[in-house]
């Protein structure tokens, strides 16, 4: 996330009861390679990218930013959540300026399946509603993503909109830790 107002950053890392979300590392960097050139994960993300560019690209030092956490289990880094600013060129927004905070995910496909992206995504949005209490989170993905549909709903993200966007529908969601009392 471009900027995080008042949140600090970085934070301490993120203990939940199998994974730890932490800022990147240079032990990370194959398994960056792994996520990015993965079929399976590139499938509802226009495609995987190739692994020669990606090791020539990827940094041996990972690039540090607010918003982006990867998450670690056993030591080993399975996926990433990022927050980032949605931009306001995209369809899909709560507000007229846009910018609303935006939830990314990827995980590795030998990852899936055990709630392990259910898990680390809830920590993350119970940090973010205590980082910037009362500002809501959106998340976009292809409704022909049933595993991410599946999971926006687990989370408690509400539909806010569908569109066509990169030649597929969208879905677009609403997630906030503000309950209403009605």
């Amino acid at each position: 996330m471009t900027e995080l107002g008042p949140a600090a950053w970085p934070p301490a890392p993120i203990r939940t009861e199998r994974l730890v979300l932490r800022e990147p590392e240079a032990r990370d960097r194959m398994a960056v390679i792994e996520l990015f050139a993965s079929p399976e994960v590139g499938t509802y993300i226009g495609g995987p990218r190739p692994r020669d560019e990606l090791e020539r690209t990827v940094p041996e030092e990972p690039r540090r930013r607010p918003g982006l956490f990867v998450v670690d289990l056993d030591g080993a880094m399975i996926g990433t959540i990022t927050f980032d600013r949605r931009d306001a060129e995209r369809p899909g927004h709560l507000r007229p300026d846009a910018g609303e905070a935006e939830l990314g995910y990827m995980f590795l496909p030998e990852a899936w399946g055990y709630g392990y992206a259910a898990e680390a995504c809830a920590a993350a949005l119970d940090w973010f509603a205590n980082a910037l209490p009362s500002e809501p989170v959106v998340l976009c993905t292809q409704t022909a993503n049933d595993r991410s549909m599946r999971l926006a709903a687990k989370l408690g993200f509400t539909e806010a909109d569908r569109f066509k966007e990169y030649g597929a529908e969208q879905w677009f969601g609403v997630w906030s830790s503000v309950k209403s009392s009605g």
